[in-house]
């Protein structure tokens, strides 16, 4: 059968888990240039499965990262090339690539799986910026893997520009995240409730390394696999810390750290990430996966955004909680590592756990304190500080005001806008009122010297005048899968 006239003609015509009755289109080597290096790839070949991508009908370019695109050294000519398009669509595998599906476990909802794995994803390789941090170029949506568990390996083109647009959102907010390099429409349609357009996102990241791949070699009492993978994340990602008691206590305490600021910024920002599962907990403490996640509107502590949370285990006030609970099961795997005696290991490993909300209180303070326009470090007003605080919080809560829209209104007022600005948006406006004469008579006391920035100027950096809106989003969802890219294209 002509590979051509049957891609053409059956793209649409697709049986339930996404495969066509054509044979698949053959991957061909792309002339185009990428340096890629592959440190993970050199591990033990069962950190991983060698797989190609599966080439799609009729690629299209929906969007390129030019910005990315630079840092990463590559030319926009190259990629938007019909040979760089075939690359960013898994047709063509550049040279050098060497394609493989991760292998990682995870605690879903709180219930252990043992093997999860890249079931749609597929690294190609890694690419060293300019200055020299090393990132893993991945296809996700780039066809079935050997842990696809009989899914397609697909994505739809819904959840391809949400991951897009919400994850540049983030980097752009200054939170570390994964990030969108391109996204291009496969011609092909997958079937979930209905058919829908398939898309293919270039995602680019410091790591795939999660939690769930420590627990992964654990579930398998693969001592040997998990003291290979310790030593290969330090050096990943964290080269400069010290091992005076051993390289899983020093990965431990740098995972915590980086949780903790992760979780904080998060907080900061209003936003809830809706599936904290420990194989979507990164170790380099980036933003993994944008599924059912949302920055928040109406200012609802317990607002939790997948459809299956029905307990609201992953709402938004539980965040830290979660990434605590996420940090002991990633200590349990280093158990063995710690020490031979889990006795002796074990106490070790949780006096240093015990320190996990003592770190996210003082990052996440210190972003609240921003966020207010605090400018100076003084201990003795600290504890007033966060206490008012805590209870604008609460007061947002009451009469859940929009969490970014109650922060940015009250830079302006921070800036000379008269109080109503940010006042009029309370039930209770005279209470708001009050709130803010307690807020200005502390920024009084504090002022800053000429040598520092002003209250004002602090605040617009922590307060965004712009986030990508969940109704915004759906928008754009509905609008994409019917073909009209307007709403992304504004969005983004």
């Amino acid at each position: 059968m002509d590979h051509g006239a049957c891609h053409g003609a059956l793209s649409h015509d697709l049986t339930r888990d996404g495969l066509t009755g054509c044979p698949p289109l053959p991957i061909v080597r792309s002339t185009m240039p990428f340096a890629f290096e592959h440190t993970y790839a050199r591990l033990a070949d069962h950190f991983f499965a060698q797989v190609d991508p599966t080439p799609v009908a009729r690629p299209s370019l929906l969007a390129l990262n030019t910005e990315l695109a630079a840092q990463l050294g590559l030319a926009d000519e190259d990629l938007t090339s019909p040979a760089g398009l075939a690359v960013l669509a898994g047709n063509r595998l550049p040279p050098g690539a060497k394609p493989i599906a991760l292998a990682y476990a995870g605690h879903q909802f709180g219930n252990f799986v043992p093997q999860l794995g890249d079931g749609r994803a597929i690294l190609l390789g890694e690419l060293v910026d300019r200055e020299g941090h090393r990132y893993d170029v991945q296809l996700k949506g780039a066809g079935p893997t050997p842990f696809s568990r009989s899914g397609d390996g697909r994505a739809a083109i819904g959840p391809v520009l949400r991951e897009y647009v919400l994850s540049e959102a983030m980097a752009a907010l200054g939170v570390p995240t994964t990030r969108a390099l391109a996204a291009v429409a496969t011609g092909e349609s997958v079937y979930r409730e209905s058919a829908l357009p398939g898309a293919v996102l270039t995602r680019v990241a410091a790591s795939h390394l999660r939690i769930g791949t420590f627990q992964y070699f654990a579930a398998r009492r693969d001592h040997a696999a998990l003291t290979q993978l310790t030593d290969y994340a330090l050096a990943r990602h964290y080269p400069q810390v010290e091992t005076p008691d051993g390289p899983a206590l020093a990965l431990f305490d740098a995972v915590m750290t980086a949780q903790a600021k992760l979780v904080a910024r998060w907080l900061a920002l209003g936003f809830v990430h809706g599936v904290m599962n420990t194989d979507n907990t990164s170790i380099s403490g980036e933003t993994l996966d944008y599924g059912p996640c949302a920055f928040l509107d109406g200012f609802d502590p317990q607002r939790a955004f997948s459809s299956i949370d029905r307990h609201g285990r992953y709402a938004f006030a539980q965040q830290p909680s979660i990434a605590r609970w996420n940090l002991a099961r990633l200590a349990e795997t280093l158990i063995p590592l710690v020490h031979e005696d889990p006795e002796q290991a074990i106490p070790q490993l949780d006096a240093r756990l015990a320190t996990f909300s003592a770190r996210f209180d003082l990052e996440y303070s210190a972003q609240l304190r921003r966020k207010l326009g605090f400018v100076h470090e003084d201990a003795s007003e600290l504890a007033g500080e966060l206490q008012l605080a805590q209870a604008l919080l609460t007061h947002m809560a009451e009469g859940h005001v929009d969490y970014t829209l109650a922060f940015r209104r009250l830079t302006e007022v921070a800036a000379g806008a008269e109080p109503e600005r940010f006042t009029s948006s309370f039930e209770d406006p005279d209470r708001a009122l009050a709130w803010v004469e307690k807020w200005r008579e502390r920024l009084a006391h504090a002022a800053p010297s000429e040598s520092t920035p002003s209250s004002a100027e602090i605040m617009r950096l922590a307060n965004p005048a712009f986030i990508p809106r969940n109704h915004r989003i759906e928008e754009m969802i509905t609008a994409a899968t019917a073909g009209d890219l307007g709403p992304f294209e504004r969005l983004n």
